[in-house]
């Protein structure tokens, strides 16, 4: 329970692992010979997504062809997730590690409540490994996670030391054959339609070379307004469950935010909010992308667009919607939704061409409130 430094870590990362791939749901029911099949499929698709992409957007950039792509499955994904969490979270976690060895029974403290936490995150990694279709790691550590040695794999498993480009593109192979399944859409479309979504990302970040430092410093300047004062952070926590209907608050008759919103302080609302305009733009652009390229690569991408967003809108249970509440994943959700429109909007106006205007520097990102007005956008960066 150290970090590489030799200092003492506030979560216990290999519990964390141990308990997602201990309670993550099993995949769906495939044999060697059709697993094979998917993933072999999935890595050609990646390929040829690729050029789609670079042809639709007008951007591209060589080093794409540097940055991994990796099929995986759940324990994969979890792995690869816990590392790169690490790796951002790093600075705050050593603040509190600091801050709890100042205090009495410190080592017995810090090692029950890494555990715990150690716990807690993977109960929620667990529970994200099944929804995931893919995603492009943008802050993949410089050395890939280690993964339990198999005579053979159907999966890639990243082996410590080996050293890679910033960033990588995982695809969660059984995730993306369950949901196949039950919307009970074509195999073959299916997958490159999430390969297109997923390599727009890439794109994005290989394209645009400052946008991940960028983004880097929003997220380390969040986490360095985080209060480390427990006593302050409960009476914060306390202060929003109390205004929540149904938990001994008044309310004023609003849905609750997630656990995330209701414990931010005013300086990380500010930070979030440009977050947010930043995600909901990168989450909108490649929705756009995959409909624009599916109808003359994807011939069933009607049906799947259709299928996918009933299915995206509802959920798949109670639980599961209470779930996606607390975690923050109905933001996510609007992401892609409220950015499809501010991009398709943008284009309308000014085409791809003055669109791509929006990679030009930090300054020329779109605000929360431009995201839902383009034409302030367009009147701000293109005049």
């Amino acid at each position: 329970m150290t970090s590489a430094s030799g200092g003492a870590e506030m979560v216990d990362w290999d519990l964390a692992v141990a308990t997602a791939a201990r309670l993550a749901r099993p995949g769906p029911r495939v044999s060697r010979e059709e697993a094979r099949a998917v993933v072999a499929e999935l890595r050609r698709h990646a390929a040829e997504a690729e050029r789609h992409v670079r042809e639709y957007t007008r951007m591209g950039s060589a080093e794409t062809a540097g940055t991994p792509v990796l099929v995986v499955d759940r324990p994969g994904w979890v792995r690869a997730n816990v590392a790169g969490f690490r790796t951002v979270v790093r600075p705050l976690t050593d603040r509190l590690a600091a801050r709890r060895s100042a205090g009495r029974g410190a080592a017995a403290a810090g090692a029950a409540g890494a555990k715990a936490t150690g716990v807690e995150v993977g109960l929620v990694l667990a529970f994200l490994s099944a929804k995931v279709l893919g995603q492009y790691e943008t802050f993949a550590p410089p050395e890939l996670p280690s993964a339990p040695d198999s005579p053979e794999t159907l999966f890639d498993q990243p082996r410590r030391g080996l050293a890679v480009p910033p960033g990588r593109l995982l695809l969660v192979a059984p995730n993306i054959v369950q949901v196949e399944r039950e919307l009970d859409v074509a195999p073959h479309d299916f997958r490159l339609w999430v390969c297109l979504h997923e390599e727009t990302h890439r794109t994005q970040f290989t394209a645009v070379p400052w946008l991940r430092d960028h983004i880097q410093s929003e997220v380390q300047d969040f986490l360095a307004q985080t209060d480390v004062d427990p006593a302050a952070f409960l009476e914060r926590l306390r202060e929003a469950l109390g205004g929540i209907p149904g938990l001994g608050g008044r309310g004023n008759g609003s849905s609750a935010g997630s656990l995330t919103e209701l414990v931010q302080t005013p300086a990380q609302r500010e930070i979030l909010a440009r977050l947010t305009a930043v995600m909901s733009l990168l989450e909108g652009h490649a929705d756009v992308v995959m409909d624009g390229v599916g109808p003359a690569v994807v011939p069933s991408v009607a049906e799947i667009r259709e299928k996918f967003q009933r299915r995206r809108d509802r959920g798949s249970g109670r639980l599961d919607l209470v779930l996606r509440r607390v975690l923050g994943m109905d933001a996510k959700l609007r992401q892609y939704q409220d950015g499809a429109v501010f991009v398709r909007g943008v284009v309308e106006r000014v085409g791809m061409e003055g669109f791509n205007r929006v990679w030009t520097s930090p300054n020329t990102l779109p605000t929360k409130d431009e995201i839902h007005d383009p034409a302030s956008w367009v009147a701000r960066v293109i005049g």
